[in-house]
């Protein structure tokens, strides 16, 4: 069902009333696309944008990352540091409060990564991603999820036309950027409830090139 947004919503007070309602623990479960295409990568620095209640981060340091998690709600960030503590990552973690519109963490990363990061108020998505992108290391993978279709339990219209991963690329202008995977992928997701459906997922997997 489409969320009612107050007249004056922000993305900060939205995502604040959606995880404040929230008062069972988060699953813990990673996102599929983040362990098909970090299998393999030797651990470094990472930066989790749109991390909500943590678990990809989680998951991620318990793979020897340093994780770096980047949400607009203080409420998912003290979720994801009380359940990072209790996974016993909580020194491999950090977790900071950030408008993505504006502003992402500082510093350099081995992999930037960006799991389905869509909300009902309008943001600078893509802008978020392109900060993202500069602070990728030479030879680091910006990894990028998003919906390419409207499984049953969505928010969105139905009708929703979801940008392809190649439009998104497009956008985003990385053309010194290996690909290792541009294009959608089909999967089976389970939704609220125990819902089952094949939903399809636009991801982009590409490589900083090294000088």
């Amino acid at each position: 069902m489409k969320p009612v947004l107050n007249p004056d919503e922000t993305s900060r007070s939205f995502w604040e009333r959606h995880y404040g309602k929230m008062t069972t623990p988060s699953n813990g479960r990673p996102s599929t696309m983040l362990v098909r295409f970090v299998a393999g990568r030797a651990p470094g620095r990472a930066l989790d944008l749109g991390c909500g209640r943590g678990d990809d981060a989680i998951w991620l340091a318990g793979q020897g990352w340093h994780v770096t998690g980047a949400d607009v709600s203080e409420t998912a960030l003290a979720a994801a540091r009380a359940s990072a503590q209790a996974a016993g990552v909580g020194s491999m973690t950090r977790f900071e409060c950030h408008d993505l519109s504006a502003t992402v963490p500082e510093g350099t990363f081995d992999l930037a990564f960006s799991m389905f990061m869509h909300s009902p108020v309008e943001f600078d998505r893509l802008g978020a991603l392109r900060r993202a992108a500069a602070g990728v290391a030479p030879g680091g993978l910006l990894l990028i999820a998003a919906h390419g279709s409207c499984p049953p339990w969505s928010w969105a219209d139905p009708e929703t036309a979801y940008p392809t991963a190649e439009e998104d690329l497009a956008v985003l202008d990385l053309p010194e950027w290996r690909r290792v995977f541009v294009g959608p992928i089909e999967r089976e997701a389970t939704g609220p409830n125990g819902v089952r459906a094949t939903v399809l997922d636009t991801v982009i997997a590409v490589e900083k090139v090294r000088p």
